[in-house]
């Protein structure tokens, strides 16, 4: 058997597919598929020969470590160069299987395996190990303080969820008084942790709270102060939940919970210092330090507490559940509660505000939001430099034809970027971006007003994509950038981005949808058997833009893949920072860097400022250095 024959002639036109590579090269040395395989067998490299003729006749391509050696072999047998079989597979970034990685759950695999070398199971255990920990730090969690605590936090569920609806809840009967009082509320050991649904009491105030706080007209004979929009709602009934959380973990496990028994959970408990100060010493002892968070949670509490207008302070009904609790709760806090309410709210309100202040003096910044995205931010040109991911999306697009479920996902990765950096919409906005097809009529403002979102639409009078946002639709609405007008801004057809688009939504777009009912957003979640929503939200959509960031953005020096070195993982909201930093460095100019982020001056001198000196410093430099060239 020849090792290496020779070729029956040496100038051919190279095909540009896999297939038809390696059904020439084969031919071209006066082999066939079986003498092939009988050739690599003998030099120690196994493959079914099955698996051979399935390549030659496109039914299949190579995806696993294994097969890869194969390619190798073959390169070597008949002198190509390596990778030149790889560099012509319909999906060339395609995760690798095997590879040693069969003692990982499935989960991790899958997690891991993208971002591995093909020849892994090769390198040495070392090796191996190294890869492992690097993809697990920088690429999994990222290597950041902030990401290792929030990595391990999330090894511990413990929050409770509230029900979603715009009803209110059934009250169960409450205890009588008696019967509470003589309740000694003994703390609670060995309660699993676990995310669960809140206790029926508890889950019924949550309502009632979030139905008080986000209604469009205020109770009858009731006072308010602010309203909350959905997403401020979900984030204060997630807090709420952690906190309560705590309290009833067990106070023996790893969280350190306190074991308060469920049947003593109720909003009524947030009246009591005790209760408020353990759950900040808790946060301290788990963190390391106060922070904001802690400080907002106690504002939170003066508000519900504020007479006239605080929610717990005009709901007074809800002394009937309380029940004292070891340690926290005494039998006279109860009485108090239920003699005097006013009283006792107006106690925990002054609490508050003395709380916040002292932590106010002391909290810490725990997560610099400009860390993961160092590198971007202090190149020359932030916005070239992050461009650079979606290029790297576009290079690594697996073919459409062979794989359309992953093409849409890598067009719907770039087109997230791109629009994303066109526009600079906070990730609701842009996760919530309504679109028309072409040939359409566009939805009206006002109805986009009562929507709350905005609308990518054809313009024929402008010849473009056109993305009008309603005021209301921001987070900052009152702002004087807005004075009640639309952001109305014509996307300008760079780079291919019309086409990108219109291929998008012409085949990409129904892939991911797969016959589902059309939420009518942008951007869709690929439905798949358990995920049959198309429709993201805050966290799924966060997690998309954060998984295009680990698999296209971040620079994987084992691979060879990744566009930018020392990027960590990040989510929409970076990208802000990206544009803003961009305009500031180019023109020196808070005001116009305001204007790339729909923000005003001030904000941006205030979040930004830091990126600038140097470069104020160099503007000014060029308008003096002009004298020396005179």
């Amino acid at each position: 058997m020849v090792a290496r024959p020779d070729p029956l002639w040496t100038e051919w036109e190279d095909p540009g597919d896999f297939a038809g590579a390696l059904g020439l090269h084969v031919r071209r040395h006066g082999e066939t598929v079986y003498a092939l395989h009988k050739a690599l067998a003998a030099g120690g490299d196994k493959i079914d020969v099955q698996t051979l003729y399935t390549w030659q006749r496109r039914k299949k391509e190579p995806r696993s470590a294994s097969t890869f050696r194969i390619l190798t072999a073959i390169e070597a047998r008949y002198r190509l160069p390596e990778g030149y079989f790889r560099a012509k597979l319909t999906h060339p970034s395609r995760m690798v299987t095997g590879g040693g990685l069969e003692k990982l759950s499935t989960a991790e695999r899958r997690r891991i395996a993208w971002h591995l070398p093909d020849d892994f199971d090769r390198l040495p255990k070392a090796k191996r190990d190294e890869i492992l920990d690097w993809v697990r730090t920088v690429v999994v969690s990222g290597s950041t303080e902030y990401r290792r605590y929030h990595a391990n936090a999330q090894l511990y569920r413990f929050s409770f969820r509230f029900s979603e609806g715009n009803c209110p809840l059934p009250m169960p009967r409450p205890a009588a008084l008696a019967d509470r009082l003589a309740d000694g509320g003994e703390i609670v050991i060995g309660r699993p942790l676990g995310a669960e649904r809140a206790p029926p009491v508890l889950d019924a105030e949550a309502r009632d709270l979030r139905l008080f706080k986000t209604a469009t007209l205020t109770t009858s004979g009731k006072g308010r102060n602010g309203v909350w929009n959905d997403a401020t709602a979900d984030q204060k009934m997630d807090h709420l939940g952690l906190m309560f959380g705590a309290l009833a973990a067990c106070p023996e496990g790893d969280l350190r919970g306190y074991g308060v028994p469920l049947r003593s959970l109720t909003f009524a408990m947030l009246l009591f210092p005790p209760v408020w100060d353990w759950y900040l010493r808790w946060r301290e002892t788990k963190r390391g330090f106060f922070t904001r968070w802690e400080s907002e949670m106690l504002i939170v509490v003066a508000g519900l507490t504020r007479e006239g207008t605080g929610w717990l302070r005009q709901s007074p009904h809800l002394a009937s559940y309380l029940r004292p609790v070891e340690g926290l709760i005494r039998t006279d806090d109860v009485e108090a509660a239920h003699a005097d309410w006013d009283a006792v709210c107006e106690a925990m309100h002054r609490h508050a505000l003395v709380r916040t202040r002292e932590i106010d003096r002391v909290a810490r910044v725990h997560r610099d939001p400009f860390e993961p995205i160092l590198p971007v931010l202090e190149a020359d040109s932030p916005l070239g430099e992050y461009r650079k991911i979606g290029e790297e999306v576009r290079r690594l697009r697996p073919d459409r034809r062979r794989f359309p479920v992953a093409a849409a996902e890598a067009t719907r990765a770039y087109l997230m970027l791109r629009i994303g950096l066109h526009l600079g919409l906070r990730q609701k906005n842009l996760r919530e971006l309504l679109f028309v097809p072409r040939g359409r009529s566009g939805t009206p403002e006002k109805q986009l007003e009562g929507l709350k979102r905005g609308e990518m639409r054809w313009s024929d009078r402008e010849g473009g994509w056109e993305v009008l946002v309603p005021a209301v639709a921001f987070k900052n609405a009152g702002s004087s950038f807005f004075r009640k007008s639309p952001l109305r801004l014509i996307l300008q057809n760079l780079d291919g981005l019309y086409d990108e688009i219109d291929v998008y939504l012409a085949k990409d777009r129904p892939t991911l949808l797969r016959g589902r009912t059309d939420p009518r957003t942008f951007f869709i979640k690929t439905v798949k058997t358990i995920s049959t929503n198309p429709a993201y939200e805050q966290h799924t959509f966060y997690e998309a833009w954060r998984t295009i960031i680990q698999r296209y953005g971040i620079y994987n020096p084992y691979t060879g893949r990744g566009a930018i070195e020392g990027l960590l993982p990040h989510g929409p909201h970076n990208v802000r920072d990206v544009l803003a930093t961009h305009v500031l460095k180019r023109t020196g100019s808070f005001e116009q860097a305001s204007y790339a982020i729909q923000d005003t001056p001030d904000t941006i001198a205030e979040h930004y400022g830091r990126f600038l000196p140097q470069d104020k410093a160099a503007l000014a430099a060029q308008v003096l250095n002009q004298v020396w060239t005179i």
